[in-house]
């Protein structure tokens, strides 16, 4: 049987306390999980026996019994004792016959604390579960598509999900879908599904959170003597009175006429107009007699 010296693979000496003992195994574990080192064998081998020295070392009785047949267990005639007694009450061992190859777990391990199909130890710690790997992806939409929430098919893995995107959608937001990862090993959980909004915008709005920003051309002879123009919007088309004598670059605010806020069903920003003047251009003649007795008036 293969020995593994489990404070060598946490880096903490016997005498380490359970804190230390658990601080090692968070820092090492965080660095080799499968997250952070996809198809990666090595990280994930390294993982596994991470996880198998906890098992071992944050468990008092488990920690006891190891640190007492660890170091000869191979010779120790106790250990074979506790062996024999574990197969009389067993019928039979399968450690040897386990689910797990040596590469996943050490021969120490399977026979002190449970190897084999449906074998657990008498203290209740099975062979270890892990969880699934998460898997990360993007979905590139349109700014016009967030405003309302609709339905997608996405394929991940080879299986379509169906995916209910809410409107007010932000640009980078993730949004998790548990389960919808790697399988787990062992009859572990299934990891997560992170999804990615990448959204892109060709309209004529400028989206800040969940206001929205446009600018409107204003010719001049509505900008002096007032009138009504029609905007479109994400939610149809919009009349707007403009009030006589309107500055360039005026802002007029509409307020509930902007974006949906996210999940918050009927709950919207506001618009904001900004007119721009335009200055008519190739005058005729006639045009330019009015504009001339406009000036001396003036």
């Amino acid at each position: 049987m293969r020995f593994i010296d489990y404070y060598k693979i946490l880096g903490v000496d016997k005498n380490a306390s359970e804190s230390d003992i658990k601080k090692a195994y968070r820092k090492l574990a965080r660095k080799y999980h499968p997250d952070l080192n996809p198809n990666d064998k090595e990280a994930e081998k390294k993982f596994k026996e991470i996880n198998e020295a906890n098992e071992v070392l944050s468990h008092p009785e488990n920690r006891k019994k190891y640190d007492k047949y660890g170091k000869d267990w191979q010779h120790s005639e106790a250990f074979e004792e506790a062996q024999r007694q574990q197969q009389s009450q067993r019928g039979h061992y399968q450690s040897s016959s386990g689910r797990f190859s040596e590469e996943d777990f050490s021969d120490f391990f399977s026979s002190m604390f449970g190897g084999g199909d449906g074998f657990r130890s008498s203290h209740g710690h099975g062979q270890p579960k892990f969880r699934g790997q998460d898997y990360n992806a993007e979905l590139q939409l349109e700014l016009e598509d967030v405003y309302k929430t609709h339905k997608r098919t996405l394929t991940i893995d080879g299986k379509n999900i169906r995916l209910t995107i809410p409107a007010g959608v932000r640009n980078g937001q993730i949004i998790k879908i548990k389960g919808y990862g790697g399988e787990g090993i062992n009859g572990g959980p299934k990891g997560d599904l992170h999804i990615k909004f990448s959204i892109n915008n060709h309209s004529k709005f400028k989206r800040d959170h969940n206001n929205l920003y446009t600018d409107l051309d204003l010719d001049l002879y509505t900008a002096v003597l007032g009138g009504e123009v029609i905007i479109d919007t994400f939610d149809g088309k919009l009349k707007l009175k403009v009030k006589p004598e309107t500055q360039n670059d005026t802002k007029v605010k509409l307020k509930g006429k902007g974006f949906p806020v996210y999940k918050k069903e009927g709950e919207f920003g506001d618009l904001y107009v900004t007119y721009h003047i335009k200055t008519p251009t190739n005058l005729s003649e006639k045009e330019k007699a009015l504009f001339e007795e406009l000036a001396k008036l003036r």
